[in-house]
């Protein structure tokens, strides 16, 4: 599986770097690999798309995706996400393989710009259940983000605070699952950076999860981000680890 998203985003790279060539000043502004979203919003009118592979192991169940986003910013402020997965392969601690796609996350984003290092945001999102309920819950979500970034000399940091309402939760849990995460890179060269992670959740009824993410990132260019990078539970009841790759690449400028 790993190998399958290798190609595949060996071959996205090479579709899309056409469209990373031109238009040098209009750099993205990527979201992944972290679990963390920076308040800030990409340039006004440029349509970006995010795509990656995710490997995760649990106990002796594996599950792999293929995570896409899309991003446009109508100003500064006020911008629009669709999230989901293109793609999503199981295999649960039986030996028993679900496939088919994931569910679908609309969510609208408000930034608060209060000066040239420090930014506020805020997230509302609306899980759509698009996924079979063999890979998702079968019921949508909404969940609101508020977010807290600045940059602290060469490191920028991106705190998030979350709470999700669930749509379908297990008998004895909360309705309501709570999520944090704080993200901090640093650019090590003019086209690498590296970025470190921890975050987590918490239901009631239910165990935390934590973890831990490193990645490396490189751009080749101002419009094209490359990253590759693993996390590690913190908690029991956590994934063991996760592997991923993927890459930020503008589609166009609407306006």
């Amino acid at each position: 599986m790993p190998s399958r998203f290798a190609i595949l985003l060996l071959s996205l790279s090479l579709l899309l770097a056409p469209l990373a060539q031109a238009q040098e000043d209009d750099a993205v502004l990527p979201y992944r690999p972290s679990v963390a979203s920076p308040a800030q919003l990409p340039v006004p009118g440029q349509l970006e798309f995010e795509a990656g592979g995710l490997l995760s192991k649990t106990g002796e169940s594996r599950r792999a995706s293929l995570p896409y986003t899309f991003k446009l910013a109508f100003t500064p402020e006020w911008g629009l996400l669709l999230e989901g997965e293109g793609y999503v392969h199981t295999r649960d601690e039986l030996g028993r393989r679900e496939t088919g796609v994931g569910d679908t996350t609309v969510v609208l984003k408000r930034a608060f710009l209060l000066d040239s290092a420090t930014a506020l945001g805020l997230e509302l999102g609306w899980k759509v259940p698009t996924a079979k309920d063999a890979i998702g819950s079968g019921k949508s979500d909404l969940s609101i983000n508020g977010i807290f970034s600045r940059d602290l000399g060469a490191v920028h940091m991106d705190a998030n605070l979350n709470a999700t309402r669930l749509g379908a939760s297990e008998p004895g849990t909360g309705s309501v699952q709570m999520g944090w995460a704080a993200s901090f890179s640093t650019p090590v060269s003019a086209r690498w950076g590296a970025t470190a992670e921890v975050s987590g959740a918490r239901l009631r009824g239910a165990a935390a999860t934590a973890q831990l993410l490193l990645a490396a990132t490189y751009n080749p260019t101002p419009r094209l981000a490359i990253d590759v990078g693993m996390a590690r539970g913190l908690t029991g009841a956590s994934p063991d680890w996760s592997l991923f790759s993927g890459l930020v690449v503008p589609l166009g400028k609407l306006w």
